[in-house]
């Protein structure tokens, strides 16, 4: 189980493949000195992507690991791993990062690995995530961060945030709602589990002094 250990902080591999909002959230938490965790290294399999320059001012140490450099995935993930070990990460956050892993890297990882996903999983699973919310009529969209397993978009929940799903909405409209909601739980999970408060049992997770809400969410709501 990742945890910081005699009070240094955890070291974070953040991989991405894109803009990296969800890196900036993490960066911007890690800012603050009492945060329990720190930002050891940033991967993206994309040369060009936008996240990487995100790293640039608070000068986080960043490598461009790109996947067509490689025959197979396996000989990608084995340079990845060696990677992420050699700047001694405790805890991998796949922040947007467009690969789809292998069972040996996932459980190589096992339980040091989590991800965050633009649904109520194990609702939406995949892609296209606002698009088939919208186009299935649900009321109640939201946010999912936890911990990767092989099967795609699968894995112990950690935390969950719901957001309202409006008559005129479309997939970005509902995509920036619920993004907020992300930005909100990646760092809140990260500061969790740096903390020691996170543990999976029976492939359930517990979490240590946390209360959970008694506020229910109805959408929508009859004003007349």
């Amino acid at each position: 189980m990742a945890e910081r250990k005699g009070g240094t902080k955890l070291k974070l591999g953040v991989l991405i493949s894109g803009r990296g909002s969800n890196l900036q959230a993490l960066i911007d938490a890690s800012a603050n000195p009492d945060y329990p965790a720190e930002i050891a290294l940033v991967v993206s399999n994309v040369p060009n992507a936008k996240g990487l320059e995100r790293c640039r001012q608070p000068n986080i140490a960043t490598a461009v690991i790109d996947h067509k450099d490689f025959d197979d995935r396996e000989s990608f993930e084995a340079e990845l791993d060696k990677t992420l070990r050699a700047s001694g990460v405790g805890l991998v956050c796949l922040a947007g990062f467009m690969r789809l892993l292998t069972d040996t890297f996932v459980n190589r990882w096992h339980d040091r690995l989590i991800n965050i996903h633009p649904s109520l999983l194990p609702a939406f699973k995949g892609i296209n995530v606002h698009e088939r919310a919208v186009e299935a009529g649900v009321r109640i969209a939201g946010c999912t961060v936890h911990y990767v397993r092989p099967a795609m978009d699968d894995g112990p929940i950690i935390v969950q945030a719901a957001v309202p799903v409006h008559p005129d909405d479309d997939a970005d409209t509902l995509a920036a709602r619920v993004l907020t909601h992300e930005h909100r739980i990646y760092p809140l999970v990260v500061s969790l589990i740096a903390e020691g408060r996170v543990r999976v049992a029976s492939e359930r997770v517990l979490i240590d002094d946390v209360h959970s809400s008694e506020e229910t969410l109805i959408n929508p709501i009859d004003r007349r």
